[in-house]
């Protein structure tokens, strides 16, 4: 058994040891805990039922580079310069990371990285780090360390798992520790091990907009190419669809191939979650462990007959975000208050007894958690995505504000002249949903008379928090009434 890690002398409580696993594209409706009806994840819910589950979990910006970069500093894209997969980070600024090992903390990271690489990109502020190059691959992946490249055999979530844990396993002494394990799963082109590949042979449910027409979405949102019927390739399906399909059964059988592998990949996410469960339990530091699972992002399964992520609508902006500090934290807890990939540094120094750093932008959710507070909950998020019109997707760069039951969206179609960004600009349009009489955000009422009071207010609160983060709005953003004359 390991020696304790030494008392934090201000609180009395032994400091915890901080394992923070990071899937990629893991939506939070494929996870048991969340009510999902495609899967189920039983590791991964035993965090939950031994802490928290957090149900309005938001990215930020949702988009892999860029919402790591949030979660590591504690900052929009605007301020850490992440802004599209084509920005990398500017590695030397501070991080929770950096504040954890100015306190004592031995720190690693292990997995996926892709923020960019090279001097001053790679990782900084980690003892050890062993990063996957790029995306990484499925199968036999490569790692890039302080002493170069190699290929470790094997599937990447168990060499992964294996690498994290075996860091860990070297250290000597008592002071605590950071791990960061970050997954490549089940990001695409979603290829499962041979442990999971007879999962999910029976017809997965279909979301219930599977079929959305788009009717009264903007222009903006149907440009995008991320239509399971249209755009998912063969690297994705891995086999041509049977012949003398129509188009809608062809569309059917394209959802059941890419759920398939998606939903394997996930299972072995699971199955390695538990992997770190048990080795925390046998070595008597289940207790003492703020124990961490999220993803970088939410992901559509089809909904809105969609793959992939990028828009501010509700499956591609929810993150899943379970957490379980059993010797501070009550079992069971439910948290219905707004958070973001923002707010997760902050939240993780607070639970650690270290200071946050000044630059930091998010709100700790750590004292509604402990009870401690309670502290004002967030009115409402901001969100932007900046990769306007990348030659795959053809997202649109928008940007928005979302309440409890409300979300504007403004779609300012722009790339700025921003690396990974296409040269197109189209007018600016807005969509505003009332999540409570539409949760599935199938009816834009941005136009609608009955939501004219709703608009104008959220188009202030857009304008005000932009202000207060510092982030420029784009020129065709207009003012909202109640300053158009300031």
């Amino acid at each position: 058994m390991p020696a304790r890690s030494a008392q934090d002398a201000g609180t009395g409580h032994r400091r915890p040891n901080v394992v923070f696993i990071l899937s990629d594209d893991h939506a939070a409706h494929a996870v048991g805990a969340y009510g999902s009806v495609v899967n189920e994840t039983p590791r991964i819910d035993e965090i939950a039922a031994h802490g928290w589950r957090l149900d309005n979990c938001f990215a930020a910006n949702s988009l892999c580079s860029p919402s790591r970069a949030s979660i590591l500093t504690g900052t929009h894209s605007h301020l850490n310069g992440v802004t599209t997969l084509a920005t990398f980070i500017d590695a030397s600024q501070p991080t929770f990371i950096t504040r954890l090992r100015e306190a004592g903390y031995r720190t690693a990271i292990v997995g996926k990285w892709h923020m960019g690489d090279g001097p001053g990109h790679d990782p900084e502020g980690f003892d050890h780090w062993d990063v996957l190059i790029d995306q990484g691959e499925y199968h036999d992946p490569r790692f890039l360390s302080a002493t170069g490249v190699r290929r470790v055999s094997g599937y990447a979530t168990d060499v992964i798992t294996d690498m994290a844990l075996d860091w860990v396993e070297g250290l000597p002494g008592d002071e605590p520790w950071c791990l960061l394990i970050c997954h490549k799963a089940p990001h695409r082109p979603w290829e499962p091990d041979a442990a999971h590949a007879d999962l999910y042979r029976d017809p997965i449910p279909l979301p219930e907009t599977f079929h959305d027409d788009y009717a009264t979405r903007t222009s903006s949102a149907r440009r995008a190419a991320m239509r399971i019927a249209d755009h998912l390739n063969h690297e994705d399906l891995k086999q041509e669809p049977p012949m003398g399909l129509s188009y809608e059964e062809e569309a059917l059988w394209k959802y059941q191939r890419y759920m398939e592998d998606y939903l394997r990949c996930v299972a072995s996410v699971d199955d390695n979650v538990g992997r770190v469960i048990d080795w925390l339990r046998d070595r008597d530091e289940f207790e003492d462990t703020l124990l961490v699972y999220t993803s970088d992002q939410g992901f559509f399964l089809g909904d809105h007959g969609w793959f992939d992520k990028r828009f501010m609508y509700e499956e591609s902006l929810r993150m899943p975000l379970v957490l379980c500090y059993p010797r501070r934290l009550p079992s069971g807890g439910v948290h219905a208050g707004i958070v973001t990939n923002v707010d997760f540094a902050q939240t993780i120094l607070d639970a650690t007894g270290v200071p946050h750093h000044a630059r930091m932008q998010g709100r700790s959710f750590w004292a509604d958690l402990t009870g401690q507070g309670p502290l004002p909950r967030a009115e409402g998020m901001y969100y932007r995505y900046w990769q306007h019109d990348d030659p795959n997707h053809h997202a649109p760069a928008h940007y928005g504000y979302r309440t409890e039951r409300y979300k504007l969206i403004y779609f300012y179609n722009d790339g700025l002249g921003l690396a990974g960004t296409g040269p197109a600009i189209y007018p600016g349009e807005w969509e505003l949903y009332d999540l409570e009489a539409d949760p599935h955000e199938l009816r834009n009422v941005v136009d609608d008379p009955a939501y004219r009071q709703v608009r104008d207010d959220l188009a202030r609160r857009l304008w005000d928090e932009q202000a207060r983060l510092g982030d420029v709005p784009h020129p065709s953003q207009p003012r909202p009434p109640a300053i158009s004359g300031n």
